[in-house]
């Protein structure tokens, strides 16, 4: 087996889309009425999937994490120290939650957090 790509269970997916193509640069070319948007970052497949057309297609339902939550964490990186400085910033000035501001850690990565709208984690660090 080898890891295809992720997805994320989205309550609102309008909200959502706008955040990833909007906010973050990801190329979404759904609507914001569609209930499944599937796009590739940088050769990853990543899956917007709507909570309630998973449950349908499943025939069972599921429990999901309000606020900003720890499940996991989508990490994203930048060339340099500098633009893990900018990037957060304007991120955050774009309505990205901020959670840590960018610091380096003792395995000599320069990191930040912030969250999307439905609390998930996103890291925006470099190693140069």
């Amino acid at each position: 087996m080898k890891l295809d790509g992720f997805g994320i269970f989205v309550k609102d997916m309008a909200v959502m889309v706008r955040f990833y193509r909007d906010v973050l640069g990801f190329e979404i070319k759904e609507p914001e009425t569609t209930g499944n948007v599937y796009l590739e970052k940088d050769g990853t497949l990543f899956l917007l999937y709507g909570r309630k057309d998973f449950e349908k297609m499943t025939d069972r339902k599921f429990n999901y994490a309000d606020g900003i939550n720890g499940h996991y964490e989508i990490a994203l990186s930048v060339e340099n120290r500098e633009a893990v400085d900018k990037t957060f910033k304007d991120v955050v000035s774009k309505g990205a939650v901020p959670v840590m501001e960018p610091r380096l850690m003792e395995w000599g990565q320069y990191t930040s957090y912030i969250a999307d709208p439905e609390g998930n984690l996103i890291e925006i660090g470099s190693f140069v």
